[in-house]
């Protein structure tokens, strides 16, 4: 009986290998590259144990712990110490991120699009496709761990060795492997997509949450989060292998549950059901703009009331920095103060541009849940009516910019509440601002992309995404890696004044903004010639 469950799973891998030859090789190419890049430059970015002991104490503050993870080998801060500390917590998010984009286009997306209905009509067993997605993730990740421990250990550097490679690749395979099976399991939960992917993306985001308020303040809550046990293995330190076992172990745990509850769920059904809607829609509802936002309103909330958490959890580490950059003798010399400027403010620059990024990532997606409504047809029906194609996109356009700028300015607020509260001099609120929302006109390039991608040809939009990634790598590690000025001027960001050290610029806010016009009037005018997927 179960066997039968089963039948086909070998086919079915092989199946989805072939869907997905050109995604899969591009993610795994694009983590081990930057991975690789990242090592070699840190081999050769300080020349003496001064330099790197340097680092070591700005790695100490507590923002900073926030940020990348309690550091380990501080106190000899050679390549491999440097390496974990820095990446390996930024690098296991981005794992985690592919498992679980991968897992719910292989499950629930499918489900939605009528592809398991139709694979099921065939000689198939009832387990056999969520087992092959399943297979084919932890194939994937296993791959990576070792590819990136080969990789790593092949480059020659001292304090690089085998041990510490290998465990620094089954970190992230383990990292993978987790939310692989998290995202299996809310696959079950949920009634849809969409809510697979938000309830993935927030266990995502809880666990980092949790992992930098732990690693701030009280250790015990880091142990809760399974970010917090990847970066317990202290790679290149102490190299301790048993919290990936621990990861693991608790990974098939959540995969049985996830393949229990598959075998007696309905399909297209979730145990967790959607609410039933009113009989009668509101006049709103009935716009192509309340459509989009109901459609979306559990995403829009969620993404709210993450990114208040996430400028709170910022905030909460700046009434201790300036402490330790004045009792730091080290830090005073290598971050002189600018006049007129706490080097408070000064680091607040770093975090703003961070923060802006991530503010980034739910304008787009709302924006680009239309190509989702295209590929099923949906918009057919709304287009049928007396709703013009340039009004439908622009109604997602509409709800990407609004919702864009609410959502940095929770992640402001929620920054400025926890500094208010912590810090003895605190920071204007109007200062706070400032900074962050003159990244605006970077935000409204990104949308520009989207809308552009959308209009002229959907299969693009994936480049919004990666010009997001290429922004964050360069403004994260443009400082550390002392990467060259052209790469970040290639980003939208790289153009954005770090206010309040840097004057602002009008010409580039300017510029930028006409350049988001003219990516959007350019996507209006494709949307409107192109055919519509059907």
């Amino acid at each position: 009986m179960w066997k039968q469950r089963f039948s086909q799973t070998g086919n079915l891998i092989f199946f989805i290998l072939k869907r997905d030859r050109i995604r899969i090789p591009i993610w795994l190419l694009s983590i081990t590259l930057m991975t690789i890049l990242t090592a070699t430059s840190f081999a050769g970015l300080y020349a003496t144990d001064q330099e790197r002991q340097a680092i070591a104490e700005t790695m100490k503050n507590p923002a900073m712990t926030a940020m990348v993870g309690k550091g380990y080998g501080l106190e000899n801060y050679t390549e491999g110490p440097m390496m974990a500390h820095q990446m390996l917590l930024f690098t296991a998010v981005v794992v985690a991120i592919m498992s679980i984009l991968l897992v719910t286009r292989h499950t629930r997306n499918d489900e939605e699009e009528g592809r398991v209905e139709l694979i099921r009509s065939l000689p198939v067993g009832r387990l056999a496709n969520v087992t092959a997605t399943t297979i084919v993730l932890v194939g994937i990740n296993l791959l990576l761990a070792l590819v990136i421990g080969v990789s790593l250990s092949s480059l020659g550097i001292d304090s690089m060795g085998w041990n510490g490679s290998l465990l620094y690749g089954a970190a992230l395979g383990a990292t993978g492997i987790m939310f692989t099976a998290i995202t299996v399991l809310f696959a079950q939960l949920s009634a849809n997509s969409r809510g697979t992917i938000g309830f993935s993306f927030t266990a995502l985001g809880v666990a980092y949450l949790a992992r930098a308020i732990g690693d701030v303040s009280n250790e015990a809550l880091s142990w809760v989060s399974p970010l917090g046990w990847i970066l317990g293995t202290e790679v290149y330190v102490n190299d301790y292998w048993w919290p990936i076992f621990l990861t693991l172990g608790i990974s098939i745990l959540i995969g049985v549950i996830a393949l229990s509850l598959h075998a007696i769920r309905d399909l297209g059904s979730g145990f967790l059901p959607a609410k039933p809607g009113k009989k009668h829609a509101s006049s709103f509802l009935k716009s192509p703009f309340g459509l989009a936002f109901r459609l979306q309103r559990t995403g829009i909330i969620s993404w709210a009331i993450g990114m208040f958490i996430l400028g709170v959890s910022y905030g909460s580490v700046l009434g201790d920095l300036e402490s330790f950059f004045s009792s730091n003798e080290m830090m005073s010399e290598m971050l002189p103060p600018v006049e007129g400027f706490t080097l408070t403010e000064q680091f607040m620059t770093m975090l703003m541009a961070i923060i802006s990024m991530l503010c980034t990532i739910p304008p787009i997606m709302f924006l680009l849940k239309l190509k989702g409504e295209e590929k099923r047809g949906h918009i057919e029906h709304i287009l049928a009516r007396a709703v013009s194609r340039s009004r439908l996109l622009g109604s997602y356009l509409i709800l990407s910019l609004v919702f864009g700028f609410v959502m940095l300015l929770l992640a402001i607020l929620g920054l400025w509440v926890a500094a208010d509260s912590v810090m003895d001099d605190p920071i204007a609120l109007q200062s706070f601002l400032k900074a962050g929302l003159v990244y605006l006109p970077a935000l409204w390039v990104m949308t520009g992309i989207g809308v552009a991608a959308l209009g002229i040809k959907p299969k693009l939009t994936g480049v919004t995404w990666l010009v997001l990634g290429y922004s964050f790598f360069v403004v994260y590690l443009g400082g550390m890696l002392k990467l060259p000025e052209w790469m970040a001027n290639l980003s939208p960001y790289g153009h954005i004044p770090q206010i309040p050290v840097e004057e602002v610029s009008y010409l580039n806010l300017a510029t930028l903004s006409l350049l988001a016009l003219i990516l959007m009037i350019a996507g209006f005018m494709g949307f409107r010639k192109r055919d519509i997927a059907g």
